[in-house]
């Protein structure tokens, strides 16, 4: 694939007028940012992070616009973009934490808290919380589940396993086939010493 193109199409998409940027529209933004960002980032170009952070601002401008109380997919959004980035992403855990994520009826936004709980360093207070991810992808939450118990064997067959999913996918967010998922699982594995 021609990661460099695809990242050119979605660079273009972003700059593109969306109308007014209502809420929606600042998903849709992030949505299209973000996917640049994957390109970049498959392409081995640094400006990826510039990418994921223009996704992160998109998506943190739309959930402040009003966006529904179980819309939990932005702060989760936020959070894997920052991880992308490299960047610190401890206010965007804390806020998700302050939003009630670890509490949320969804599992979306439990796995918002692990997401923040384990980008905090607070892995005593992710397992728990991973463990209530029972209607949610089984290898992404054994993944969670085993950074935030240290163990790295289990992590790696845990993420193998959601690498070997996305492969299989026949639908992305924006057509880009990445396991962003798997990558943002790989950088809070790093942070945590597996």
């Amino acid at each position: 694939m021609d990661w460099i193109a695809v990242a050119v199409e979605k660079q273009e998409r972003y700059e593109a007028s969306y109308g007014e940027l209502d809420e929606r529209a600042l998903v849709r933004r992030g949505n299209t940012a973000y996917a640049a960002g994957l390109a970049l980032t498959m392409a081995g170009e640094p400006a990826a992070a510039d990418w994921f952070r223009k996704a992160a601002s998109a998506w943190r401008a739309s959930w402040d616009l009003g966006a529904a109380p179980d819309a939990w997919g932005r702060p989760v959004g936020v959070l894997k973009a920052g991880l992308l980035a490299g960047d610190d992403v401890g206010a965007d855990a804390a806020s998700t934490l302050e939003l009630g994520a670890a509490a949320a009826p969804s599992p979306i936004g439990r796995y918002a808290a692990v997401l923040a709980l384990l980008a905090l360093g607070r892995r005593d207070e992710a397992g728990p919380v991973a463990g209530t991810l029972d209607d949610f992808p089984a290898d992404v939450a054994a993944a969670l589940a085993a950074i935030a118990a240290g163990d790295g064997e289990a992590y790696r067959t845990a993420v193998d396993s959601v690498f070997a999913s996305f492969e299989s996918r026949d639908a992305y967010l924006e057509d880009v086939p990445v396991a962003d998922t798997a990558l943002a699982l790989e950088r809070l594995a790093r942070d945590a010493g597996l």
